[in-house]
């Protein structure tokens, strides 16, 4: 006799740190996050993620495959400069499973939208459009290349290579 059950099968959505901290917990219960989000919240609210404990959350890392592909789009939307490790943790488990995404992060929901993933905010209304972006020197206004991974410094992009003033990203014109 064949199986043919899912390797896991996901009951909720899968849900960015924002969601674990500001949701009603029975909301949460069947939600799929990444074991590395634990980490945010020991830190950073540690009495939630005690409470978090008791309650039925799937802690699953993504496959590799779902890691790249989702790293790759984030690199054509020029988003991958925004984003963290844990960021493209989320999105690749929500692509891997095929299921909802929660969060308020844009950017999150910016690489959602463009692969086709059903996202919902938490608290804001979220994004209307897609956008892609990309990373300019505030100096010489010189594009520089879009980053190869995340970043571990969110809004720090490094210096220009040609005059040595700071990068931010931008929205493409």
């Amino acid at each position: 006799m064949v199986n043919n059950t899912p390797r896991h099968v996901v009951e909720g959505e899968v849900v960015d740190t924002s969601a674990l901290i500001s949701w009603p917990l029975e909301r949460l219960f069947g939600s799929l996050a990444s074991p590395k989000q634990k980490n945010e919240l020991i830190t950073n609210h540690p009495e939630r993620m005690d409470i978090i404990d008791a309650i039925e959350i799937k802690w699953e890392n993504p496959d590799k495959e779902s890691i790249r592909k989702i790293t790759d789009i984030s690199k054509e939307t020029g988003d991958i400069a925004g984003l963290s490790q844990i960021d493209i943790e989320i999105l690749a488990l929500a692509i891997e499973n095929d299921c909802v995404l929660i969060t308020d992060d844009y950017r999150m929901q910016n690489i959602a939208e463009y692969s086709k993933i059903e996202w919902r905010s938490v608290n804001t209304d979220g994004i209307k459009n897609i956008w892609e972006w990309e990373i300019v020197c505030m100096g010489c206004k010189m594009v520089n290349k879009t980053p190869e991974k995340p970043s571990d410094k969110k809004n720090d992009l490094g210096e220009c290579l040609e005059c040595g003033s700071k990068l931010k990203i931008r929205k493409k014109k």
